[in-house]
């Protein structure tokens, strides 16, 4: 009989979870502002994949030997085959406009599990260990989201708010753009990027916080996964394809192209060059994208405000979702999101709109020489 709710605590699935891989060889050690990450794991192979992802936040270069300060995260991945945990895992309500099964949830009295329902990965968060288990090379990208979980907690317990947005920063100053998935995000931001004065803040999570009568952004160490239909029309990224792939994708409808889903990791550094990732920024200025691939109509931007147009929220705001714990250790529960909280957060911030027909070239150099100029 599988077993019931919150009746169980953590120490007896963390303990499940490192059986027969408690030799901890590896380690990774993130600089992350003024939060030190430790990644401590059995597979060379997978702290290989961490300290490559991560190398522009290392705390430190060449062999990462433990560092003598104390760390503010311990997380601990253990490369082994998918356990069965006998536990009644409940689906995770997804949010509105996403479908199929991805996160189930089984809470402890100390914690919670979270199984990944397509891959088997399993992730324990409790007030004592924060672990990884199954096969984590395989899918290491759901392993490096569990550690940008781990310190997207950690802001958020900093009173930090978190946004479904990207980041820029020029002279010193941010720009934030939100908009629905798929909705040009990482593309628009890549286009950017070709300015060198341009640095990468974040892909589509940022956080916000008053500081100082002025309003902080903040990025998480989350590279740009973008689609075919990205690369194709970057001539920077286009060496990611090979010739073949990228004329077969050319010879797809635009339609089809646009809403393809192959995702790719951009290295920023290696692509862009080196200096380019800062960490946060004062923001300037948010941008929503609300245009339309099919619209005929050119691309216009204008200021609005987010009192007057809460219709515009949603593209905002982003549910903090199953790995969030806030400062009582309590686990959230709930897609249900804070409107308040995020009008407070930009009563005093430029928002504009993006409508009208895509444009990445024009709304680019809008950006750069009047919203960021």
């Amino acid at each position: 009989m599988k077993k019931e709710m919150k009746m169980e605590s953590s120490n007896s699935f963390a303990q499940q979870m490192i059986a027969g891989h408690e030799h901890l060889a590896y380690g990774t050690y993130l600089q992350l502002g003024d939060c030190r990450i430790s990644v401590q794991s059995n597979s060379e192979p997978l702290n290989g994949l961490l300290l490559h992802y991560f190398k522009p936040v290392l705390m430190q270069s060449g062999d990462q030997s433990v560092p003598v300060v104390p760390m503010d995260i311990e997380i601990i991945a253990i490369e082994r085959p998918p356990l069965d945990l006998d536990v009644e895992f409940v689906d995770w309500k997804r949010e509105p406009g996403k479908s199929g099964r991805k996160d189930s949830f089984f809470d402890l009295n100390d914690g919670r599990l979270i199984r990944k329902v397509r891959t088997g990965m399993v992730f324990l968060i409790s007030d004592q260990k924060q672990i990884a288990a199954g096969p984590c090379v395989a899918n290491d990208n759901q392993v490096i989201n569990f550690i940008n979980a781990q310190y997207m907690s950690w802001l958020q317990q900093r009173d930090w708010l978190i946004c479904h947005a990207s980041g820029l920063v020029y002279n010193e100053a941010a720009l934030a753009i939100a908009g629905f998935s798929g909705g040009g995000k990482s593309t628009l931001m890549l286009h950017t990027l070709e300015n060198p004065a341009i640095q990468f803040l974040t892909n589509d999570r940022l956080f916000v916080r008053e500081s100082n009568g002025q309003v902080e952004a903040a990025g998480i160490p989350k590279l740009p996964r973008i689609n075919p239909g990205t690369i194709v029309n970057n001539p920077r990224l286009k060496p990611m394809l090979n010739a073949e792939h990228i004329d077969r994708l050319l010879a797809l409808p635009k339609q089809t192209l646009w809403h393809l889903e192959e995702k790719y990791d951009v290295f920023i550094d290696q692509v862009y060059g080196p200096n380019r990732i800062v960490q946060q920024a004062p923001l300037r200025a948010l941008l929503i994208l609300s245009w339309d691939p099919n619209c005929p109509q050119p691309m216009t931007v204008s200021q609005v405000d987010l009192r007057q147009r809460r219709d515009l929220l949603p593209a905002v705001m982003k549910s903090p979702g199953p790995f969030y714990r806030d400062a009582n250790g309590h686990y959230y529960q709930e897609n249900i999101l804070p409107e308040a909280r995020y009008l407070r957060a930009f009563e005093n911030i430029v928002v504009y709109e993006a409508t009208g027909g895509v444009d990445f070239a024009a709304l680019s150099e809008l950006c750069q020489h009047e919203i960021l100029g």
